[in-house]
């Protein structure tokens, strides 16, 4: 009799854990649910803005995947879950499991404000992009705010000043970080040349600084700086799903879920990607897309010997490195314990996008606007 195994979530860690179980379909039913109906190649959605790359080309449909995989998709928002009776609940319905995956990544944190989230833009999804280069071309705001100076603050800030040099347009670029620094956690040589570039660019970078109100005319900022009609671009930080804060397990301040060597937190259960949080010297493991990949291909082939009642295999970590993509090609970063600046870590970053994207005339596309576009 087939095992049902259910994967929650069809971002890198969820896809890569579908082809993976997809090719032991004589013992597995495979089932994947998702809230949203397409996967979107969220490392290149920044560049969207200033690279002229069409949109389209980094969302793929799960029920195309679905097809060629040979996995059932269920678009359904998952709202609790059951792990003593293995039921999963969402709107739409229940389903019982075997096997569980959890990879249904991170959402925006706004941290209860409703009235910044009615009015920031996301960096989340294609449909975020869309959106953002709709309200862009409009020409109607005076500044722009970007609430965060982690990776995709200072992507989106590049990105920006590519996209008003290409347009034309005039606008000053505030980059609003409540830490002490931009990148945080990051090496300190890293964090000076990426203000140092950043500066060239003439984006601004107020540190120890936060959004405290949105008023009807513009929004004032923690040190009493009002900027007039501005765009507000929100990533000051993720959250794990609502389900997962629910469940009685051990978590962190973002709700990623302390999982065993295995990535179980239940014998039958996995978790896997942005999160899971994976002890790892002497800290945690960092949302990375190389992580999710391989974190849900162990998990995906633990169950297989789970239900083959063969040995499971401890996850180890293979930390291959980190790049901060810069819009003007002066991007930085460490790869394989080696320090890169300038086109080179750039080249880097298109690359592996270029790789991992689905499908060849979405890589084929990729490639051709990174070269109309004078890359």
């Amino acid at each position: 009799m087939k095992k049902r195994v259910v994967i929650i979530g069809c971002g890198f860690a969820g896809f890569y854990a579908a082809n993976f179980l997809s090719r032991f379909r004589k013992e597995i039913e495979l089932l994947v649910i998702d809230r949203r109906d397409t996967f979107d190649f969220l490392p290149a959605l920044p560049d969207l803005i200033g690279r002229g790359i069409d949109p389209n080309c980094l969302a793929t449909s799960i029920y195309e995947i679905g097809r060629k995989y040979g996995f059932n998709f269920i678009k359904d928002e998952v709202v609790a879950i059951d792990l003593e009776n293995r039921i999963i609940q969402g709107y739409q319905g229940s389903i019982k499991y075997d096997y569980l995956i959890i990879a249904s990544g991170t959402e925006t944190n706004f941290y209860g404000n409703s009235t910044i989230k009615d009015y920031a833009f996301t960096i989340d999804s294609v449909l975020d992009l869309k959106k953002v280069l709709e309200s862009l071309k409009n020409r109607r705001y005076n500044s722009y705010l970007i609430s965060g100076g982690g990776y995709t603050g200072v992507e989106v800030a590049t990105n920006l000043r590519r996209f008003f040099d290409k347009n034309s347009i005039k606008g000053n670029i505030i980059i609003v970080e409540k830490g002490p620094s931009i990148l945080g956690p990051l090496p300190q040589w890293m964090k000076d040349y990426t203000v140092d570039n950043l500066k060239k660019l003439k984006v601004d970078i107020l540190t120890n600084t936060s959004i405290a109100k949105i008023e009807e005319d513009g929004i004032l900022l923690s040190s009493g700086q009002k900027y007039l009609k501005p765009m507000l671009f929100w990533v000051a930080g993720v959250k794990t799903a609502g389900f997962i804060q629910n469940l009685e397990v051990e978590k962190n301040l973002q709700g990623r879920v302390k999982v065993d060597g295995y990535l179980r937190i239940k014998d039958n259960c996995f978790v896997v990607g942005d999160c899971a949080n994976i002890a790892y010297q002497n800290s945690f493991l960092r949302m990375a897309v190389q992580f999710s990949i391989y974190e849900s291909v162990c998990a995906a082939k633990n169950i297989v010997r789970s239900i083959k009642g063969r040995k499971l295999k401890i996850y180890k970590p293979l930390d291959m490195g980190y790049i901060i993509p810069m819009a003007n090609n002066k991007s930085c970063g460490e790869v394989l314990g080696l320090s890169f600046r300038g086109v080179l870590p750039t080249l880097m970053h298109f690359l592996m996008c270029i790789y991992r994207l689905n499908g060849f005339r979405n890589k084929a596309k990729l490639l051709k606007a990174l070269l109309k576009g004078g890359f």
